[in-house]
């Protein structure tokens, strides 16, 4: 890099240099011809009217004499003529062959006192007529041009020496500049290597110098930031190996970018950075969840049990600003195991139950149809057979709830028409509504077709109108509809009761979750009722909330999707998720 620089340097110097010095020798020649050309013009003229003055008061022996003096000395030739044109004398024997009329630049002296000038075969002629008489001087420009090549010489020899010396200076310049370029690229190149800690150390000297000192300058800024970064980087790679969920990265190519500690003890192998994530990890719900979330730019979830062997994991990948996108495997194994053990135990216990309190509501019924029953026995029986009652009721929800739960739960579903389920709905429940002293009504049918499991809705719409018999004011109505909005069909049960404060909304789908404890008892409610429902809806991909004024009465609405026609696949191949391949 430095000899490139110092070269190029150098043959910029040397040409500007060149280019110099030629234009300065041509100049200088130009001007030294034209002033000798001038000089000896000029000398020639003042001696030829000089002698002319002489001539005309000399005699003739004299005046060749003269002529013949000044012709040594000048070094010109010289010829006399008369003012008709007669050559008188001459310093050169072959200008008799000439006449004044066949010099045109002179033979105009014939008739007016002047001076003229003319080039002949390499002489420059100057003549000056004065008293009649015509002076012609001769110089051979030989002289001129001898005179100029030894100018000539000198200045190229000076021209050379003083290229050379110009040249050595402009190199040593260009080593110099070529020293501290040099370092420059040293720096860069320490600085891309990693090394942040190179400096130039530059003098006040020049513009590179000041480019120096600001290259420093951000040397010393990227230090800083590096290892404050580093330092960032260290803690939140700690923070994450630290970590019991195991975290890894990758990049919108789907390759593994990085990952922590967790993740290395689940998989039983080594993270290779750069690999595809196929490679590292072969659970398929991992895999499609994280292609969900690159895709779409969104959280995605789902539930791994391939990743290690036992293990059950909870996944959660999320798209990042920058591109690519992290996925969190948690272990859920132990709540899985927890939460199962609890479901069963809740399936066994309420299955017990049935057997016992079955029995002991058919041995209470048995006693109150006897007729010598006192009255303060039979109020007792009565209590019994109320609560055996709520308790059979309880074991039942406790049983539908655990099966509602299972991950093994899995709707039957069948393509059916919206207003049919209302429908249905409405004419297997209006027993139930009419004993409560209420009217049902059925409002909006949509005709839009959704998939659904009948018997599973049919429980939904049950409890969801029990719900609403208890706390609806006797007396009013209930209604039911169906109605489409966007892409799915929204199902309702409105009463018009008391409402439900906004405090309780959250929660009311919670299991044994009561707005009204005292009144539940009372009306033999369990609380399970829309927990259980709330588990059916999602169970086919739908949701179910309330909404609620004060005074005015609720609308439980729960919502199931559109059913996709056969005519029509092109929906289903874009519900489909896309499979990942290695």
């Amino acid at each position: 890099m430095t000899g490139r620089v110092f070269s190029k340097l150098l043959l910029s110097f040397v040409l500007v240099l060149t280019i110099c010095t030629a234009v300065l020798d041509f100049s200088i020649r130009r001007i030294v011809d034209r002033a000798l050309h001038e000089q000896v013009e000029q000398s020639l003229t003042g001696e030829a009217r000089f002698l002319a003055a002489q001539l005309s008061v000399t005699s003739p022996a004299t005046a060749q004499q003269l002529l013949a003096t000044t012709s040594a000395v000048s070094h010109a030739r010289i010829d006399i003529f008369r003012s008709d044109g007669s050559l008188i004398a001459t310093s050169s024997a072959a200008a008799a062959r000439y006449s004044l009329e066949a010099l045109p630049g002179i033979a105009a002296l014939k008739n007016h006192d002047g001076v003229g000038r003319e080039v002949r075969g390499g002489t420059l002629f100057i003549a000056a007529r004065q008293d009649g008489l015509i002076v012609r001087m001769g110089y051979p420009l030989t002289e001129i041009v001898g005179k100029l090549h030894l100018l000539r010489r000198d200045i190229l020899l000076a021209s050379l020496v003083s290229l050379l010396l110009a040249t050595l200076l402009a190199a040593v310049m260009a080593h110099r500049v070529a020293q501290r370029m040099g370092r420059i690229v040293a720096f860069a190149e320490r600085v891309a290597a990693g090394d942040l800690a190179a400096r130039i150390e530059e003098g006040n000297l020049d513009e590179l110098s000041t480019v120096a000192r600001a290259l420093d300058l951000t040397a010393s800024r990227l230090e800083s930031t590096f290892h404050s970064l580093e330092s960032s980087r260290r803690e939140l790679t700690a923070l994450l190996d630290s970590m019991q969920e195991g975290v890894i990265a990758v990049t919108s190519t789907g390759l593994v970018s990085w990952s922590n500690a967790s993740i290395a003890r689940l998989t039983q192998q080594p993270i290779r950075e750069g690999r595809a994530l196929v490679q590292t990890i072969r659970d398929p719900d991992v895999l499609v969840c994280v292609a969900t979330a690159l895709r779409e730019r969104a959280a995605t979830r789902a539930r791994a049990t391939a990743v290690a062997p036992g293990r059950v994991f909870e996944v959660h990948a999320a798209a990042m600003p920058g591109g690519g996108a992290v996925c969190v495997l948690s272990d859920v194994t132990e709540i899985e195991r927890a939460e199962t053990t609890r479901r069963d135990f809740v399936a066994n216990v309420s299955h017990e139950l049935r057997t016992p309190l079955t029995s002991i509501s058919g041995y209470v019924e048995a006693m109150l149809d006897m007729h010598s029953l006192e009255p303060v026995g039979r109020e007792f029986l009565g209590i019994i057979l109320k609560n055996a009652t709520r308790m059979t009721r309880l074991t039942e929800d406790l049983l539908a709830l655990a099966q509602v739960e299972s991950a093994d739960f899995k709707p039957a579903l069948r393509s059916l028409p919206a207003g049919v389920l209302v429908k249905d709905a409405a004419n297997s429940l209006m027993p139930v509504v009419q004993d409560a002293g209420m009217t049902m009504e059925i409002g909006d049918a949509a005709a839009d077709t959704v998939l659904a499991d009948p018997d599973a809705l049919q429980q939904v719409f049950g409890n969801l109108v029990e719900n609403a018999t208890k706390y609806g004011r006797s007396g009013s109505k209930i209604r039911l509809g169906a109605r489409r909005f966007e892409e799915q069909v929204e199902f309702y049960v409105q009463d018009f009761g008391a409402g439900i404060p906004f405090e309780h909304r959250r929660r009311i789908f919670e299991r044994f979750y009561r707005v009204d404890k005292a009144r539940s008892r009372e009306s033999g409610g369990t609380g399970l009722g829309l927990s259980i429902a709330r588990h059916i809806v999602n169970a086919h991909g739908g949701e179910i909330r309330v909404e609620s004024e004060l005074g005015h009465g609720s609308t439980f609405v729960f919502t199931l999707p559109v059913a996709v026609s056969p005519e029509d696949p092109g929906k289903t191949r874009d519900a489909l998720p896309d499979t990942v391949a290695g």
